[in-house]
């Protein structure tokens, strides 16, 4: 490696807990890179989680800076996300050597404004989503008005802003149709480079193959996701109404800050349970322990992550078109659309082992996805 194997990460959030999609790329990252020897120099942006201690196991440093979350960003042509990630000590710190830069999403792009930071130097930037199309489909699935507004408008800032990728030395794209999009949208040099995860083998820890009930009775399916997101949880609406209504299967619905009304709904369905805020290992058990992980979203963008957990730690995987396209996954999973077919799907699954032929089959699949090939393009840049 050039420049003594250092380099800098700059990220939009504190990348511990790993506890939602965009950190656990950025955690599962980071530690790939220090352990295939990168002097991880880390830069975070703080909006509530504070100071991870841990972070300094596998980072020569850890520097944190205020995300200035005021409503008068919301006033610059910029997107909030990315105007509210402003810092004028990050930026002299990062003058202060040449040592290569991963800016991770669209978030952390205003410093690729900086002529004078990025000349003769080696800024790669991770692209977690096409994000003017990730926040179009935020905005439609959303159900308050005033945060349906603030997503439309900064989608429209988004989409006038995301041409400022072209001014990095490499792309890192999630998926390959987002890799060909970025390729369209003009951005020279864009790697593939999917989601990271904290797996090192498909299967997980703490998997048994074959028929493994979970310790609470009852084979189960799972639905795991942020319910704070309007996606998720419009999707948790749909899988209640339209699969698991009548159904003799039982359902678990688990993840960060469901909101009341969809806590009563869960309520009064005796085969559905509510898992609220798990912490990271209650989460883990619950992949492991799911006979089939159920996931449906009405957003074909980048790559789930919770695919990829769920393929790595779970049994049968159960998805519509939406959730694997563009990703080359479909062939490990059911896919169902309509919800007389993931009704049909479900009750075949049930009734299934995942054995070991599931499993090798899996292991072969999901080689290219594993954390040190998803590091090697970032490492052939170094």
């Amino acid at each position: 490696m050039r420049n003594d194997g250092h380099l800098h990460i700059v990220t939009f959030n504190v990348p511990l807990p790993a506890n939602y999609g965009g950190v656990i790329d950025v955690f599962y990252r980071l530690k790939a890179l220090a352990e295939a020897g990168v002097r991880v120099h880390l830069h975070c942006f703080d909006y509530g989680r504070g100071p991870a201690p841990e972070l300094e196991r596998w980072c020569e440093e850890v520097r944190y800076y205020r995300r200035d979350m005021s409503p008068l960003r919301m006033l610059d042509r910029r997107p909030f996300i990315v105007s509210s990630r402003h810092s004028r000590e990050l930026t002299a710190r990062l003058m202060q050597d040449r040592y290569p830069i991963l800016l991770e999403g669209l978030h952390c792009c205003l410093l690729l404004e900086d002529e004078a930071l990025t000349r003769d130097r080696m800024v790669m930037v991770r692209a977690h989503n096409i994000e003017a199309d990730y926040y179009g489909q935020l905005a439609a699935a959303e159900r308050r008005l005033g945060k349906r507004l603030y997503l439309k408008l900064e989608a429209r800032k988004i989409r006038r802003y995301e041409p400022i990728l072209r001014r990095a030395s490499a792309v890192l794209a999630i998926s390959p149709a987002d890799q060909k999009e970025l390729v369209r949208m003009g951005c020279r040099n864009v790697l593939l480079s999917t989601g990271m995860h904290p797996f090192g083998e498909v299967g997980g820890r703490r998997y048994e193959v074959g028929g493994r009930r979970s310790e609470v009775g009852e084979r189960f399916a799972l639905y795991h996701g942020n319910l704070a997101v309007a996606e998720n949880y419009h999707a948790v609406e749909y899988l209640l109404d339209k699969v698991f209504k009548g159904s003799e299967h039982r359902l678990v619905v688990a993840g960060n800050e469901p909101p009341a009304w969809l806590r009563e709904r869960i309520d009064a369905m005796p085969n559905v349970e509510l898992v609220g805020s798990p912490d990271d290992g209650t989460m883990q058990r619950l992949v492991e322990e799911a006979h089939v992980c159920v996931m449906v979203t009405g957003q074909a963008t980048g790559l789930k992550l919770k695919l990829l957990n769920s393929l790595y730690a779970g049994r049968f995987c159960l998805v519509n078109s939406a959730m694997v396209a563009g990703t080359g996954l479909e062939g490990l999973c059911t896919v169902a659309d309509s919800p007389e077919a993931m009704r049909a799907a479900l009750d075949s699954l049930m009734a299934q082992e995942f054995t070991a032929e599931h499993l090798a089959q899996r292991r072969v699949a999901l080689q290219p996805f594993s954390p040190q090939e998803a590091v090697r393009p970032i490492l052939s840049l170094l």
